[in-house]
Order: structure tokens, then C-alpha cells, then sequence
């Protein structure tokens, strides 16, 4: 079989698509990944690298496009790293997240469980309701480019919210007129590193600047240029990152104009955001998650129920209606205040709230013979430590509802599971990310047939 070739040039069909969201061709028994492919469609194709089991490649032409090949709507496509599947038509993209997920049930979590359906969204444009807008050295304000650090100005996204656009080109004008310095991570001098911004359902937003400093250099003006932008305006927030490396927000905080919080609604609930609170990006689509994982919990209204990584208590305290007593544990001690405070502002006395780390609050729990009749978990994309897990299955559960943004933690934590006697029974998918390869999942595990009856 011969091996194939730096710059080799080859006609294959695309028979898929990778989890990067990169089209799949099969050439002398490897795998050839090429950007911007499309399922079904014939094409010419250069090999741009050769790796040991796989190769690279690019499309040199289409000899067979294939219906569902669209044009990208944004201009910035194919340079901006944001997105993934502009290329394609919507209901191309959920087939490929839906295969996503469901490879990674049965090649890494080890089961032959069906997704049962991809819920899509009714909008995919403009969902974002938290957008984080890096800004290069050179005062570039955008998004990175594809697994780099370079960043490609971008004035209007098709994903991010029209206000959050504006915000960050009017702090990109107030740097402009002040001689603001952006940071450069490569010197680690100049000020300016990110900007961040919160929009609510009713159009009202946070703006957060994450500085290399604790002082700006024209403070008031800065709050001034954001709310001629951004009428609706809350709150203007200094956070100070003073470290090198990756991680975009700091620890101190300090509120430069207005509120340091934003107020939005959920579930028919309302919640109090300060800037690190988890919460999910897209608002309407974490209505959908959380039905999904209401149906899968199966509450009658007298169960127990132990929410781990509960940020600000979205899904706990979505929960309580249903419950006779929520548990929430989160690390982030800021977002446990919030939650607390969602309880309370939304009349929920049924819901409790620990702040630390999921292994140690549930290891704990467990100690003191907490006995939950289901456990729900929505870690980050990490997935679940195998202490968490070990501590989960000792608690017994009758239902556990797995909330992933990650399909690989997801099935390798699943066949984690089924070792301790918690096999995944049911699995959905929910695409809170349109336009981009990232989706999410439900997953329900139970220890036997009967502990799925209410």
C-alpha cells in the first residue's frame, strides 16, 4: 500500500466529519482530514501533511459539491477560528453534531445507545448572550484565528449579539483616542487584553475590561463611549490580569460605572450574573437543555436531588419546583453568592448551596450518608474526575442526568460509569452552539430498570 506523499494530489469522497469538524477521506487505507468539506461531496485534494496514522489535506477543487455546500454568510470565515460549519446547511450541521456525539457513546463510552435526536435551534444567528473579544497587541479587537493567537479584526460577528459588537468597537475607539496600549502576551507590557460583555433578554448589558493593571487612563470616558454604544448599559467593569498565559479573567474586580451584575431570566426565573458566573451562552437553547434534563431527572416532587457544578444554581434551581430538596456544590465562590441569591430572589426555601470543589463536596456528602435520589453533573469540558464519579455511585442514586459540552470526557466518563453500575439508558443532543463544531449533551444513567420509573 504506498504511503501517501507531502503535496500529493488526490480525488476522494468525503465520508464524514472529524470532532474538529474537518471532512473525512479515506486514501491508501488513511485518513485524510480537509477543512471546510463537505459529506458526499467528490473532490480534488492536495496532501498538506503526513502524521503517522492520518495526513491533512486541502481541497484543490470540487469535483461533485454536494446540495448541502452553502456560502458563508460571514465575511471573516475561513480566517476568523470562531466557526466551523458556516459552509454547510443547517440541517447538514446538526446530522454532523448528532454523529459527533453518537460516535463518542460507542467508540469511547462502549455502549449501543442510539441518540435519540438533536434538538436545533429555531435561530442560529445571534445567540450569544456573553461574548469575549481578545485584543491583539497591536489593537486589533476580533476573535483568534484557527489554533493561533493572531487576532483578525472583526467588526460585526453573526453569532455574538449586535450589542456586544458595538460595545467592543467603542472600547476600541476609546483606546484609539487616548492612546490606550493593548497587552502584548509575548512582552507582557501595555494594558488592554479582553473585552468582555454580557447581554440579557431585555437588550440590557455588562461590559467588563480585562486589563493588565489595576488603574485605566481615562476611566469616566471609558464608561462614556461604552453607554453612547450601548444605551442600555448596566455596568462598566475593570477586572485586573495581571498574570502571563492563556486564562482571560483575573480575580479583583472593580466597578467602574453602574452595577457590577446583570439581571436576566430563565425558566421563568430570574438570575443575578456577576462576570465570572457560568452561564450558558445561548439562552433560548439552555431552556431546551434543562426540559431535557427536567424529563430525564423524572422528579415527582419528593426526591433529593445533589447538582454538582451548579454555577450561579441554573439547573438546581430549576429543579426545585419539581423537588422536595436541592443540593448545589460550585468552586466558584462568587457565582455559589449568586446562586444563593437567586433562591431567595425567586422564593425557592428548598434549595441549599455548597461552595468547593466537586470531589470534596461530594466526597463529603457522601460521608455524612447524603442519599440522593438523583445527581446531576454539568462539569467543564474536562469531564468528571474519576474521584467524582466514585463518589457519585456511592451515594446510590436512582437516576444520574449528565449535562456534557464535550462528547469525549463524555463517553469515557459513561464507560466509567457502567464499570460502577450506572449505564447510560437514554442520550440526547442540543445544539447550543450554532455555526460552530461544539454541542451539547443529556445523558441519563440508571443503576437498574426500575430506578427509570418515578
Amino acid at each position: 500500500m504506498e504511503k501517501l506523499r507531502l503535496n500529493q494530489c488526490a480525488t476522494g469522497t468525503v465520508e464524514g466529519y472529524s470532532s474538529e469538524g474537518l471532512g473525512i477521506v479515506r486514501l491508501n487505507g488513511a485518513v485524510v482530514f480537509v477543512p471546510r468539506a463537505v459529506r458526499g461531496e467528490g473532490i480534488e485534494l492536495r496532501i498538506t501533511k503526513v502524521m503517522k496514522t492520518a495526513a491533512a489535506g486541502e481541497i484543490v477543487r470540487i469535483v461533485r459539491p454536494s446540495p448541502e455546500r452553502v456560502k458563508p454568510e460571514c465575511p471573516y470565515y475561513g480566517r476568523c477560528g470562531g466557526c466551523d460549519f458556516q459552509h454547510l446547511t443547517y440541517g447538514e450541521e446538526l446530522w454532523a453534531k448528532r454523529q459527533r456525539v453518537q460516535d463518542a457513546l460507542t467508540r469511547l463510552g462502549g455502549t449501543d445507545l442510539v441518540v435519540e435526536e438533536i434538538l436545533g435551534a429555531k435561530n442560529p444567528q445571534r445567540y450569544r448572550n456573553k461574548s469575549q473579544y481578545p485584543v491583539g497587541a497591536d489593537g486589533t479587537i476580533g476573535f483568534y484565528q484557527a489554533r493561533s493567537h493572531k487576532v483578525v479584526a472583526v467588526d460585526r460577528c453573526l453569532i455574538q449579539s449586535e450589542i456586544s459588537d458595538r460595545t467592543a468597537q467603542a472600547v476600541g475607539e476609546w483606546m484609539r483616542r487616548y492612546k490606550v496600549p493593548a497587552y502584548d502576551e509575548t512582552t507582557g507590557k501595555g494594558l488592554i487584553r479582553h473585552i468582555y460583555v454580557r447581554v440579557n433578554r431585555k437588550g440590557e448589558s455588562l461590559c467588563c475590561v480585562v486589563a493588565n493593571g489595576r488603574q485605566l487612563p481615562r476611566e469616566p470616558e471609558l464608561a462614556a463611549y461604552v453607554r453612547a454604544a450601548a444605551p442600555h448599559t448596566v455596568g462598566v467593569v475593570l477586572n485586573v490580569n495581571t498574570r502571563k498565559g492563556n486564562v482571560i479573567l483575573g480575580e479583583k474586580y472593580r466597578t467602574l460605572w453602574g452595577e457590577n451584575f446583570l439581571m436576566d431570566t430563565l425558566c421563568g426565573l430570574t438570575f443575578k450574573l456577576s462576570v465570572p458566573s457560568f452561564y450558558q451562552v445561548n439562552r433560548d437553547q439552555a431552556e431546551v437543555l434543562y426540559a431535557k434534563a427536567l424529563e430525564f431527572a423524572g422528579l415527582t416532587g419528593e426526591e433529593t436531588v445533589l447538582d454538582l457544578y451548579c454555577g450561579t444554581g441554573t439547573i438546581t434551581l430549576c429543579m426545585a419546583s419539581r423537588a422536595k430538596r436541592v443540593i448545589g456544590a460550585e468552586i466558584v465562590a462568587p457565582a455559589i453568592a449568586d446562586a444563593r441569591e437567586n433562591a431567595e430572589r425567586n422564593g425557592i426555601s428548598n434549595a441549599e448551596f455548597f461552595c468547593g470543589d466537586a470531589a470534596e463536596v461530594a466526597a463529603r456528602l457522601e460521608s455524612e450518608g447524603l442519599r440522593p435520589d438523583v445527581i446531576t453533573v454539568d462539569p467543564p469540558r474536562k469531564g468528571l474526575s474519576p474521584e467524582v464519579i466514585a463518589s457519585v455511585a456511592a451515594m446510590s442514586p436512582r437516576r444520574v442526568v449528565y449535562v456534557s459540552c464535550d462528547p469525549a470526557t463524555l463517553g469515557r466518563d459513561l464507560r466509567i460509569f457502567a464499570e460502577l453500575g450506572y449505564p447510560a439508558v437514554r442520550a440526547a443532543a442540543v445544539d447550543m452552539f450554532p455555526g460552530t463544531r461544539h454541542v451539547e449533551t443529556v445523558a441519563l444513567l440508571a443503576a437498574c430498570a426500575d430506578c427509570l420509573v418515578p
